[in-house]
């Protein structure tokens, strides 16, 4: 072999070991490695849970970032999380910490936000929510089994009656039964009965039952009330036509009500009907001379007692003569 390929082989394995160092660097360092840097965003939480350096932060199951840090401020734990630049988070998304399956690991779960929200800037915080784990829903479980565990005692223990007296629900009903036998067997024999007698037509009920003859009337009975119910909403339509009308100031009456040159021309009409009667109760006037004054009502009775006996003599002169015995009668 000549120093050619010795040193050709040299050169190839130098080459295949540099390439096995890149990958296996490019592997550990999660690729970032030539990579333009994104910007950081930080994310408190009550409790990170099992969340550590390098795990993953999702948007709708997309990998955007990963966790840089985790660490304790204030009595609270600030996970740092690195996002890619090309990826904007909006400044109202939600990041929640998620578990990939029951033995995943955690996860940083982002929501998409609104759409057009300004994006959070590099070192922004963003909102979080905690949300919870398998350990916090076993716990729960573990609670629920308890007290499922101690109603199913206590409902056991009412049903059996252990240590209680009188026994548990079972032989308390078993003894109201027993001691209520009679009672319940005449009870059924009146229902038995009762139905019977519907069954044969006896009784009201039974009748209606029974009977079509029956059935029919009430059927037209609930006709007619219908009609009348449907008479009356036609009444009530037309009187509430009328009150619109009146309200408007249509027709006599609207005018009468709401016409003001029409309330005062009956105002005043009613005010010379009033003087007027006053007139006549006071006697002025004929007419008030006529009611009032006796010495008029004596007088006209006088003349008239004059024609009659003017009237009672004519039949014994002529004409001329009659004429002239009235015109002396009555003057």
């Amino acid at each position: 072999m000549n120093n050619a390929q010795q040193t050709a082989r040299v050169g190839l394995f130098f080459i295949l070991g540099l390439a096995l160092v890149w990958v296996t660097y490019e592997t550990l360092s999660g690729g970032k490695l030539f990579k333009q840097q994104g910007y950081t965003l930080m994310a408190p939480f009550s409790d990170i849970k099992e969340l550590k350096k390098g795990d993953d932060v999702k948007v709708a199951g997309v990998r955007i970032g990963e966790v840089q840090e985790t660490r304790l401020e204030n009595r609270r734990a600030v996970a740092v999380l690195s996002i890619s630049p090309g990826y904007r988070v909006a400044s109202d998304a939600v990041a929640t910490i998620g578990m990939a399956g029951l033995l995943g690991t955690d996860y940083v779960n982002i929501s998409m936000g609104t759409p057009g929200a300004a994006p959070l800037a590099d070192g922004g915080q963003i909102r979080t929510e905690t949300t919870p784990d398998i350990n916090s829903i076993m716990t729960d479980l573990g609670n629920l089994g308890q007290k499922l565990q101690g109603a199913v005692g206590s409902l056991s223990s009412a049903l059996s009656g252990n240590g209680q007296p009188g026994g548990g629900l079972f032989q308390k009903l078993d003894t109201l039964v027993t001691e209520n036998g009679p009672k319940i067997t005449a009870t059924l024999t009146n229902l038995q009965s009762i139905s019977g007698k519907i069954d044969s037509g006896q009784g009201t009920v039974g009748k209606l039952v029974n009977d079509p003859e029956l059935h029919d009337q009430l059927v037209a009975a609930v006709k007619d009330l219908k009609a009348t119910a449907a008479q009356a909403n036609n009444f009530m339509a037309e009187a509430q036509q009328i009150v619109d009308h009146v309200k408007s100031g249509q027709g006599s009456l609207g005018v009468l009500v709401y016409d003001p040159q029409t309330a005062e021309n009956v105002k005043v009409t009613v005010q010379n009907i009033r003087d007027v009667s006053d007139k006549i109760a006071k006697g002025e006037g004929t007419l008030g001379k006529l009611l009032s004054d006796d010495s008029l009502y004596y007088s006209a009775q006088n003349t008239m007692k004059k024609a009659d006996r003017a009237l009672d003599g004519m039949s014994d002169s002529g004409p001329i003569t009659a004429v002239g015995i009235v015109a002396n009668s009555l003057f």
